[in-house]
C-alpha cells in the first residue's frame, strides 16, 4: 500500500483514553504535518504539533464548528463517546449516535477523503469464545439490551449507507477489544465501578477470589497499541472494518493469576443478580445490560489487522491489565477533563 505524508489530521473525542494515545501517536510521526484534538472541553495538555478546540457533537449548532475545524482536513478520526448516564440512555444516545450523524455529515460536506470511525467489539452479535476468533465479517448486531452495543451496532448500519452514498471517502472502521492504559484508570473505575471501589484493594493478595462464570472470556488491548493501529489506518489506503486485541484471551483464571486470588466457580445468573442489584440503586454505573453483552462477545481474529495495517501490538493482553490495575491502586491519570486522577483511598 502506498503511504501518505503531510496529512492534517482531526480527532474527535481527543481528551479521552483512546484520544490522548492517538494524539501523541499522530504527533510524534513525521508523516503527520499537524494534528487537531476536539472535545467538549479544551485540556490543559501539551502535545507537540497538536492543537485543541472545544466542539460539543450532541449540540444541535455543532455543525457550523465542525465545518470550520474540518475544512481542509486530509483524515478525521472519530473517537467521541459517552458512556454514562447508563440510567438515561437518551442522553447516550444524543451524544453517541446523533453526535456521529453529525460528524458524518460533516465530513461529507468538507469533503474529507478519509473517516476511521470507533467501532468496537461490542458491536457483534453473541459468538464463540474459543476458537480462532471470529473475522470482520461476523454480523454487527450487539447485544440489544446493552445501551453501548446498541449504539455501536446502530453506527454499523449507518456507515453502510454511508458507503453507498460517499464512495469517494475512505471509511475505516476500528473494532478494538476493552482498551487499557495506566493513564485512564481513574476514569475507567469511575465509568464501569464507580467512586465505592476502594483502590487498593485491587492489590494482588487482597481480594478473596475471583468469580469464574460461563461467558468470562475477553479480550484486552493497550491503548497506546490501539493508537498505532488508527495511525496507520490515516497513513496506508486501508478500508472497512478491522479487528483490534491483543494475546492472551483473558479469563477467570488469568484473572485469578494478576490478582492472586482463589478461582470460583459462580452461577452467571447469580452474578447477574448481584450487578442488577447495585445498577438500581447506583452504587455501582456499569448496568447489568453491559454485563450481560461481555458474557456473549465473540473472541475476534486480529489476523486482517496485522497484516494490512502491518500492525503488531507491542503488549500483551496481561501487560495491559497489570499496568491498569496498577493504576487503579495509584489513582492515575491524565490532566485532561475526562482522565483526571484520585487519589485511590
Amino acid at each position: 500500500m502506498s503511504v501518505k505524508t503531510g496529512l492534517r489530521v482531526v480527532v474527535t473525542g481527543a481528551t479521552g483514553n483512546v484520544g490522548t494515545s492517538v494524539m501523541r501517536a499522530l504527533s510524534g510521526d513525521s508523516r503527520i504535518a499537524s494534528v487537531l484534538g476536539l472535545a467538549r472541553r479544551v485540556p490543559d495538555l501539551a502535545i507537540s504539533r497538536a492543537a485543541w478546540a472545544a466542539v460539543d457533537l450532541a449540540a444541535e449548532d455543532a455543525e457550523e464548528a465542525l465545518a470550520r475545524h474540518l475544512e481542509d482536513a486530509d483524515a478525521v478520526i472519530h473517537l467521541a463517546w459517552r458512556f454514562q448516564p447508563t440510567h438515561s440512555p437518551v442522553t447516550t444516545w444524543r451524544t453517541n449516535v446523533l453526535g456521529s450523524l453529525r460528524l458524518f455529515e460533516a465530513v461529507a460536506a468538507a469533503r474529507v477523503p478519509v473517516l476511521v470511525h470507533a467501532s468496537s467489539v461490542g458491536a457483534y452479535a453473541p459468538g464463540p469464545k474459543t476458537g480462532p476468533g471470529v473475522d470482520e465479517s461476523w454480523p454487527t448486531h450487539g447485544w440489544p439490551d446493552a445501551a453501548y452495543c446498541r449504539e455501536k451496532a446502530y453506527l454499523e448500519r449507518v456507515l453502510d449507507s454511508y458507503e453507498q452514498q460517499h464512495p469517494e471517502i475512505r471509511v475505516v472502521r476500528m473494532r478494538p477489544a476493552f482498551l487499557f492504559k495506566e493513564g485512564a484508570a481513574s476514569e475507567q473505575r469511575r465509568i464501569f465501578a464507580g467512586r465505592f471501589l476502594p483502590g487498593p484493594l485491587i492489590r494482588p493478595g487482597l481480594l478473596p477470589f475471583v468469580p469464574d462464570l460461563e461467558g468470562l472470556r475477553f479480550q484486552v488491548l493497550h491503548t497506546d497499541d490501539a493508537a498505532h493501529a488508527y495511525l496507520m489506518a490515516v497513513l496506508l489506503d486501508a478500508r472497512g472494518a478491522f479487528n483490534l486485541a491483543a494475546d492472551p484471551v483473558i479469563d477467570a483464571q488469568t484473572l485469578g493469576e494478576l490478582l492472586q486470588a482463589r478461582v470460583v466457580r459462580v452461577p452467571r445468573r447469580a452474578v447477574h443478580a448481584a450487578v442488577s442489584a447495585a445498577w438500581r440503586v447506583r452504587a455501582v454505573p456499569a448496568s447489568p445490560h453491559l454485563f450481560d453483552a461481555l458474557t456473549r462477545m465473540p473472541v475476534m481474529s486480529t489476523a486482517r489487522a496485522r497484516e494490512e495495517l502491518e500492525w503488531q501490538p507491542r503488549h500483551t493482553a496481561t501487560a495491559a491489565l497489570e499496568e491498569f490495575l496498577r493504576g487503579v491502586r495509584k489513582g492515575a491519570g491524565e490532566p485532561t477533563p475526562p482522565l483526571v486522577g484520585h487519589l485511590a483511598h
